[in-house]
């Protein structure tokens, strides 16, 4: 929207040729030029003249396409390119000569989204500060506005749905998703998500056993594939495991880190998303029929450590502890911290995601885990924070009580069956999904309840975890160097 709105204030359409000065790096931030790429611009970054000659001179003058040049205020053009070229300067005062500039700068892409969406309404002077605040408070942020806004992303992401997803695409759609109902509880948008979930649910059971053989330069993919990614790519590292933190839960920690250079991607949890299964997965670099006891957590620690020497670190440089509170000797290389706070937070939840969003908000404003993460950082650590599932909203439709593998979980969103007759007559009765095996040990049956279910008292909102849906299953991936610590 934004980039759409600096579009429409540019001599695109008179211009085929338009020479853009980025002046205040509005680009970076906000990726606008993305808008003209959209209505058939090429988008050229100047760099010099003789490199800008050799590519483009010719199709310049000969009118062969239509070219956004992008430059910074300290750039030399020569006089020849600036005649042919339509100038136009992008800066915040120019698109909102109404509003203060300085507290424009310090909003995100999402919030000049919003605002462009009723900024045309306002003719009045709002240049000082908190006459610009106020117009964000109680109009760019009225519930009208965020309501229309969200619905409207919401729409095109279920479009985007109808094509065949990769799964860097589905890592999207789970920050897309969890932006979306993170503002929808904090507003009370009452916009429904949940169609997302079915439709990934779909893609899980198409595609998830063939995970096991993508590779990603950015992320593991798989959580089994986590410690080789990070042995890889860190010679020194603490992975910190926040137990159940999904996209929407991180979304809110996030901003306890601002001033913290971080690059995050995303992961596929294993499924049944579980801690028992999943954690171990992570920790093991293991697929869950490989685990020596995937029922129970027990062999955890064990797992982890035989992963690392398996990796060729000794056991002096091996480091296995929990809570925020953490502290590793100088000789540890190779470190995981278990937090236990947001999976408490979700299994004692009595208020649903409104109810996870006050409790996260509480920790965020702690700032416990970026005290946590700033003291590895200065220890020289390599800090990745990653979760071993998500958590997600879920509907009872009745209690489970009957014969099956006693499975040490709180989960209520599945059921672990071996020499188990009337299978079918569970999945009529609970509406419960046949699940394929993928990378589960062969000898047992895994009944999953579908999205938006689980196997509480009929009725009864609940959060938890344990199923296929994409709050459960997509968990950040967040890598944070230690040279980088100061942003």
């Amino acid at each position: 929207m934004f980039g759409e709105y600096v579009y429409d204030h540019s001599p695109a359409r008179y211009s085929d040729f338009i020479l853009i000065n980025d002046s205040e790096g509005l680009n970076c931030r906000t990726g606008y030029v993305s808008a003209f790429a959209v209505h058939g611009f090429e988008i050229v970054e100047y760099k010099d003249d003789l490199s800008f000659r050799i590519e483009y001179e010719e199709k310049v003058k000969y009118g062969k396409c239509k070219i956004a040049v992008v430059h910074e205020n300290r750039a030399y053009i020569p006089y020849d390119i600036l005649e042919r070229f339509s100038a136009y300067t992008v800066s915040l005062h120019m698109l909102f000569p109404k509003l203060n500039p300085d507290v424009l700068q310090k909003k995100s892409i999402m919030d000049l989204d919003l605002l462009t969406m009723v900024i045309s309404d306002n003719y009045e002077n709002l240049l000082r500060r908190e006459q610009t605040e106020q117009y964000f408070d109680s109009v760019v942020y009225s519930k009208s506005n965020l309501s229309t806004y969200f619905s409207e992303r919401l729409k095109t992401i279920l479009l985007r749905l109808n094509d065949a997803l990769t799964y860097r695409e589905w890592y999207h759609i789970a920050e897309e998703k969890a932006l979306i109902d993170r503002y929808s509880v904090q507003y009370g948008l009452n916009i429904d998500t949940q169609r997302i979930n079915e439709l990934f649910q779909d893609y899980i059971m198409k595609s998830f056993g063939t995970l096991s053989t993508k590779i990603d330069r950015a992320t593991p993919v798989l959580v089994s594939h986590t410690m080789d990614y990070i042995h890889e790519n860190s010679d020194k590292f603490v992975i910190v495991v926040m137990d159940g933190m999904s996209e929407f839960d991180w979304n809110i920690i996030s901003e306890s880190f601002y001033g913290i250079e971080y690059e995050q991607s995303a992961m596929f949890a294993m499924i049944p998303s579980t801690t028992s299964i999943s954690r171990q997965c992570l920790l093991s670099g293991k697929f869950p029929s490989q685990l020596w006891e995937p029922w129970i957590q027990s062999k955890e620690k064990a797992e982890f450590i035989a992963c690392a020497k398996k990796m060729g670190y000794t056991d002096g440089q091996i480091g296995y502890v929990r809570g925020y509170c953490a502290e590793f000797d100088y000789f540890v290389r190779c470190g995981v911290i278990i937090i236990n706070d947001v999976d408490d937070m979700v299994h004692a939840q009595p208020q649903g995601r409104l109810g996870m969003y006050n409790d996260i908000s509480v920790l965020t404003n702690e700032g416990k885990l970026r005290q946590l993460t700033e003291r590895l950082l200065s220890d020289g650590f390599d800090v990745y924070i990653t979760a071993d599932h998500g958590n997600t909203q879920c509907t009872g439709v009745g209690k489970y009580v009957g014969a099956g593998v006693d499975i040490e979980t709180k989960s209520h969103r599945m059921l672990v069956l071996k020499d188990f007759a009337d299978k079918e007559k569970l999945q009529d009765r609970f509406g419960l999904v046949d699940y394929p095996k993928y990378y589960l040990p062969k000898e047992y049956e895994y009944l999953i309840c579908d999205a938006g279910m689980s196997l509480d008292v009929f009725g009864e909102q609940v959060m938890t975890h344990g199923g296929m849906t994409i709050d459960e299953v997509v968990v950040p991936f967040i890598k944070i160097k230690a040279e980088k610590k100061h942003g």
